[in-house]
């Protein structure tokens, strides 16, 4: 789990004053009145919810699996499933969310398993797209730990298309990508199977 307050106090103070300002005129654009009571602090407190919600362009994910980097003879599937995200889409910057599932083979190296929740946060923290960030996180855990296989899939909702557009409040978009072992279709039927079981 990232601490929020952690990530907020490395902000430059800077930066925060030329976000609030661009997100005061943005409000006054719309047609608002930035100056009345209920939108006065709205600018910071956006600047501020920004600067969280892409905390992940300043975080090295690689670094995060080589901290907790081990030797180990293990060599079967490792599973790290239903791990809740939330990200913004790059193309509307309206969010999109759900689960992540990541599997890897290890090649005499494991990682702490926290840190594969970490590594989907850190990209889920920038301006994405599903299908990007399923192929970020296969190559940064294929690059880092140099496993026999890493299969990704991400299930995820849309609001960009629940909120405008096709409106379409239930549908979900699914995304996988893998290397290695698991090309077998074997391999991925195991992973499919585990996935689904409770």
């Amino acid at each position: 789990m990232i601490d929020k307050r952690l990530i907020l106090d490395t902000e430059s103070n800077e930066t925060q004053e030329l976000l609030s300002g661009h997100y005061r005129e943005i409000l006054s654009l719309l047609g608002e009145n930035p100056d009345r009571e209920g939108l006065a602090k709205t600018p910071y407190r956006v600047a501020k919810a920004m600067q969280f919600l892409t905390y992940g362009y300043r975080m090295d994910p690689e670094a995060v699996l080589r901290s907790a980097m081990f030797h180990e003879e293990y060599r079967q599937m490792v599973i790290v499933k239903d791990i809740d995200f939330y990200s913004m889409c790059e193309h509307h910057m309206l969010p999109f969310y759900g689960k992540a599932h990541v599997a890897y083979i290890p090649d005499r190296h494991i990682t702490g398993l926290s840190k594969i929740a970490r590594v989907v946060d850190i990209f889920a923290k920038r301006l994405q797209i599903q299908e990007r960030m399923t192929t970020q996180i296969k190559e940064c855990i294929q690059n880092t730990l140099n496993p026999l296989g890493v299969m990704v899939v991400i299930e995820a909702q849309h609001l960009c298309m629940q909120m405008r557009g096709v409106e379409k409040q239930n549908s979900v978009t699914v995304t996988s990508d893998f290397t290695g072992a698991f090309n077998q279709a074997k391999t991925r039927e195991e992973f499919m199977n585990l996935l689904h079981k409770h």
